[in-house]
């Protein structure tokens, strides 16, 4: 069995500021400790410096048995792995070494006797580091997951394959493997809820230790018998369920500030005291050793310094304006995604909210790409959207936007390069495609907004995907997007910032068309459009989470 020691960690980013400090927990052998805390806390560092991935600072981690991780993203736009690829980078590091070896080999493979002993040596490494037992797995992954063998989908690209699918393949790989100890940051995004009910049993019945972070509420209640928060630069523990959490934190906060109002009380007795005696002393020689006394016994309490707030509540304000358009925003007649609908009309009415609900690989993600495109215009067929194609999927049928209709997208897997190595104030002072003329103090207030202030000369590439979330929902209302057309907008938020979302597209003066598997989001919406199992595309009065 193995487990995880994190004692006195802390982390100071490249501008200074420290992310967190102090921070220690523990994952035990068998336990399922979740990572609760604002977007931008520190939960995927902490994640990474428990893999090793960036070095420890300060404190210290031990970890005893074999480590699976999981990262937030897997298959982002520009990555070419295949998916044996991506299965070797979740095996342990010899297996990883010696599939790596053999794909060498077998690539260099030709008539010479040196490139045959070099895969045949190739090939026994394989067998000694037990590779014939992971192909076994991998298979039984790729049918369970794919419907297909190993051998038919070993060599696919893994963008090629749904976000749902990417996380199942990986999550069911790492639950199967010899790993006893487990890291997953966000295993939850892009699944749909099936899939997640899915999840959740099978980390209930998993032996392994599993440290994850996740925002899904349910997901929390049903898995973490252990809750460790991240907030305020720093972290504790909550010993219970996520379901007391809530309680237990509000307890603590109690505690807190009612510590630092005794503080601040015994604090100004003491002040007071020195003072008295200070004009006492003035006149009365005897009085100078009490004054000494007060003196240091005030400087002492000082220096101990005062106990720590409560860490302030995000105030994430989201202006999502639009604008008045045409009657009809959207109007699909006999639009079909082929291999994935069949034909299907739709009309989508100016000010609805339309939730797309559906399993992964249905569809649904393409249909928003392609209303992001403007419509079915034929040079519209390969044309990228926020930086990626339409993933070669073919469309037959008509999709029309209405008059003055301007769509916006936000993409499920925050694939904008063109940003990644700009600082957020680049971005919005010097101007791109939603904004120009922007002047500093302009971009600073509108970061300030929602809670990025602070990451306004951090890269957008460094930022948490919960920070990328919010900061891509403010290119939206910066853009002045009549349509949005959101694809699992909260996956990556935490609870303030999902709650912000909700209030903002409340106060929109437009259209929203929203991809969620989030039970609570959808609750919000007052249209739902199904993508069933069937291939078919129908509205229906309520959500629907059996796609059969």
């Amino acid at each position: 069995m193995g487990y995880v020691d994190v004692a006195g960690a802390g982390f100071v980013l490249p501008d200074g500021r420290e992310l967190f400090a102090d921070v220690s927990f523990r994952v035990g052998e068998g336990a399922k400790v979740a990572l609760v805390g604002p977007n931008g806390a520190g939960k995927t560092t902490l994640m990474r410096m428990v893999a090793g991935d960036i070095p420890m600072q300060s404190g210290t981690v031990a970890r005893v048995g074999g480590l699976g991780v999981m990262r937030q993203f897997i298959g982002m736009i520009g990555d070419d792995r295949t998916l044996e690829d991506l299965a070797l980078s979740l095996v342990a590091p010899p297996l990883r070494d010696a599939g790596s070896t053999l794909a060498g080999a077998t690539a260099a493979l030709d008539e010479t006797e040196k490139s045959q002993i070099a895969y045949a040596n190739a090939l026994a490494t394989w067998g000694e580091v037990g590779g014939y037992d992971a192909e076994v797995v991998f298979d039984t992954v790729a049918v369970a997951i794919l419907g297909k063998s190993w051998e038919e989908t070993k060599d696919r690209v893994v963008r090629t394959l749904s976000g749902g699918e990417q996380k199942r393949f990986a999550l069911d790989l790492l639950l199967r493997g010899n790993d006893e100890v487990l890291l997953l940051d966000e295993p939850d995004n892009f699944l749909d809820v099936p899939a997640k009910r899915w999840l959740e049993q099978r980390i209930r019945e998993s032996s392994k230790a599993i440290l994850f972070v996740s925002h899904d509420r349910e997901l929390l209640a049903q898995t973490a018998d252990r809750v460790v928060a991240v907030e305020g630069g720093g972290a504790w523990t909550h010993p219970g369920n996520f379901a007391s959490w809530h309680e237990a934190r509000m307890n603590r906060h109690e505690r807190m500030e009612e510590l630092r109002r005794r503080w601040d009380e015994e604090h100004e007795k003491i002040r007071e005291l020195v003072f008295m005696l200070k004009n006492k002393a003035a006149y009365n020689d005897g009085l100078a050793s009490r004054y000494q006394a007060a003196q240091t016994r005030l400087r002492k309490f000082e220096e101990a310094g005062p106990p720590p707030l409560p860490p302030k509540e995000q105030s994430v304000r989201m202006n999502l304006r639009g604008g008045r358009t045409g009657k009809r925003s959207v109007i699909c007649q006999q639009v079909e995604l082929e291999n994935l609908t069949f034909p299907f009309d739709l009309e989508i009415w100016y000010g609805d909210r339309v939730a797309v609900l559906g399993a992964n690989g249905s569809g649904k993600s393409h249909f928003l790409r392609l209303l992001a495109a403007g419509g079915t215009e034929p040079d519209l067929e390969h044309q990228p959207v926020d930086g990626a194609p339409l993933a070669h999927v073919k469309h037959n049928g008509v999709a029309r936007l209405g008059a003055r209709v301007r769509p916006g997208h936000f993409s499920q897997t925050h694939d904008r390069p063109e940003l990644v190595e700009k600082t957020l104030i680049e971005i919005l002072w010097r101007g791109d495609e939603h904004r120009s003329g922007v002047d500093r103090a302009g971009a600073m207030k509108a970061l300030s907004r929602y809670e990025l202030g602070a990451q306004g000369d951090q890269r957008f590439g460094t930022l948490s995907g919960g920070q990328q979330a919010r900061f891509l929902v403010l290119l939206l209302e910066l853009s002045g997007a009549t349509l949005l057309l959101l694809d699992e907008p909260t996956d990556n938020l935490d609870l303030a910032s999902a709650e912000a979302l909700e209030e903002g597209l409340k106060a929109f003066d437009g259209t929203v068309i929203a991809v969620t598997h989030d039970r609570w989001f959808t609750r919000s919406f007052d249209r739902f459009v199904l993508f069933r199992a069937d291939n078919e595309v129908v509205e229906v009065p309520e959500p629907v989470w059996d796609v059969r």
